[in-house]
């Protein structure tokens, strides 16, 4: 799955949506690739520097991704999976709750020059949110890590 079919399933527009494509994901986990921290214009961008602590944005929209990859319904086409047709709900709207055990490994995400491995895997979660833990890697170095609770919105509720 490359960048547009990401942000169709998420929340975010234009140049938020900051996922480059989906790598893998089962039941439990994902892992997604990212480029948009070389972007000059990337909207996390402060006086020329991306905080790695933006990197909290990439692993909570690779969760959101994974929430909507496991809400979706797979209507099969000749009990074949690679035929199968996707439907999936709006993105749910929802709200970052909480951060905890946050590692980091560099200042600025900015000067990474690999591309980043996004990787999630789901702790617990229900209709009214989930916990996750994630880590960042460029190459072979662990630049960011941590655990991420959301909460989800009832529909027809403003954040």
């Amino acid at each position: 799955m490359l960048h547009d079919a990401i942000c169709a399933r998420l929340p975010h527009a234009g140049r938020m949506c900051l996922l480059e494509c989906l790598e893998s994901w089962d039941n439990d986990s994902i892992t997604c690739i990212a480029i948009s921290h070389r972007d000059a214009d990337n909207p996390l961008r402060r006086d020329g520097r991306l905080s790695v602590v933006a990197g909290v944005e990439y692993a909570a929209q690779a969760m959101a991704l994974h929430g909507s990859l496991l809400s979706a319904t797979t209507a099969m086409d000749g009990g074949s999976a690679e035929n199968a047709g996707v439907v999936f709900r709006p993105p749910a709207m929802g709200y970052l709750a909480s951060v905890r055990d946050l590692k980091l490994d560099l200042e600025d995400l900015g000067t990474v020059a690999e591309d980043l491995r996004v990787s999630a895997r789901r702790l617990s979660g229900d209709a009214g949110g989930f916990i996750y833990e994630f880590e960042i890697r460029a190459g072979a170095r662990a630049v960011l890590s941590g655990r991420l609770a959301a909460k989800l919105l009832a529909a027809g509720t403003a954040a």
